[in-house]
């Protein structure tokens, strides 16, 4: 009977926890992984972000805007940048580890607590990171757009809802070339740039329109402020014509502790509905999709059809963004810096802000340990 008393009061400690774990994950997902995130650059991969703002070319941020974008504290060091709250962010696609090091830089503008990251579908099968990628809502994609094409318009359905009616904010990052750049994926972009008529890139690929197009589309309707944040990622080390993922990889830098020395991150940004040329997004431009709902309602505005003209435009536009991107890139091997103005540069360490998030950092375990040391004691 003791036997079956202790087996019934462990039974329901572990129901208790449970139920905390599972309001942990639907509450604060986010909230602990990003900071683990961060956590673990600090305690085993220590690297820093020098991050440069547009002040001259398209998606430039004015005078006003630069002069209040970073905030530091009292000893100088940077524990806040000003961007906008409710985004899509794009980039270049290098290294694994790019999302990681995009998330960090959620940390340091506020919004990391709400971040959703699409990676193509086979990463979601990867031990162990796979899994917490999972955990963590990022959206999966298989490169096709017949069966992409529900599954991205459901979530961005939620997205946009969730932003809208709770007021929080939004950043959902997107990676427009689809892969990383190597050897097995270069010839791709040129057999696609030649299918164009058009030249291929020399340090990215061609990106592809139809899922940023499609995403800016369905969310702009919903946000108005949103914005999109277009980013050009550099890292040291990596020669030229050389491929990222031969230097740093996941195992290099969090196992073998051999980092990127610092992450040069190139920011720019756009208003997506004066901006961005996505095309029209009122509610009369509604066309059944295959599944067959279309309606009037708002709910449903990521069910229009884009016209090829608006689809043509936008990619145009995209390749474009992406060629000054790519001649930046050039500019990065060639002086070591993205911008004219190296000293113009904000560094900002990985590391968190407070030793006290250390705890918040690991909150996500509380529930599972505490059944164990029950389990241990009892």
């Amino acid at each position: 009977m003791r036997e079956y008393a202790l087996a019934r009061g462990r039974l329901g400690f572990y129901s208790v926890c449970l139920v905390i774990v599972n309001a942990t994950v639907i509450d604060l997902t986010n909230i602990p992984n990003a900071l683990w995130e961060v956590l673990m650059c600090q305690w085993f991969a220590p690297t820093k972000l020098v991050v440069t703002f547009e002040t001259e070319g398209q998606g430039r941020f004015s005078p006003e805007e630069l002069r209040g974008l970073v905030e530091r504290d009292d000893t100088g060091r940077v524990v806040m940048l000003h961007l906008p709250k409710k985004t899509v962010l794009i980039a270049n696609h290098q290294i694994y580890a790019d999302w990681w090091y995009a998330w960090c830089l959620t940390y340091f503008t506020g919004t990391h607590k709400d971040v959703y990251i699409v990676l193509k579908k086979s990463l979601k099968w990867l031990p162990v990171v796979g899994w917490g990628m999972q955990l963590y809502n990022f959206i999966f994609l298989a490169r096709s757009w017949a069966s992409d094409r529900l599954y991205l318009s459901n979530r961005l359905s939620w997205l946009g809802k969730r932003a809208e009616t709770q007021d929080t904010p939004l950043t959902l990052v997107l990676y427009p070339e689809g892969t990383l750049v190597s050897k097995d994926t270069r010839p791709i972009s040129k057999k696609y740039a030649d299918k164009l008529g058009i030249s291929d890139m020399l340090h990215t690929l061609l990106p592809r329109s139809t899922g940023l197009h499609y995403s800016l589309r369905s969310l702009s309707p919903r946000i108005p402020s949103l914005e999109l944040i277009d980013i050009t990622v550099a890292y040291p080390g990596i020669q030229r014509y050389g491929y990222g993922q031969s230097y740093y990889t996941l195992r290099s830098i969090f196992c073998d502790r051999v980092p990127p020395p610092s992450i040069h991150m190139h920011i720019r940004k756009f208003k997506v509905a004066s901006e961005v040329p996505i095309g029209d997004v009122s509610r009369s431009n509604l066309e059944p999709l295959p599944n067959g709902s279309a309606t009037d309602n708002r709910a449903n505005t990521v069910e229009v059809e884009v016209p090829e003209a608006e689809k043509v435009k936008f990619d145009e536009w995209l390749r474009e963004l992406w060629r000054e991107k790519d001649r930046r890139m050039t500019k990065f091997l060639d002086t070591g810096s993205l911008v004219e103005d190296p000293e113009s540069s904000i560094e900002i360490p990985l590391q968190l802000r407070h030793p006290s998030e250390i705890l918040d950092a690991f909150a996500f375990f509380v529930p599972a340990v505490g059944g164990w040391i029950y389990s241990r004691l009892c």
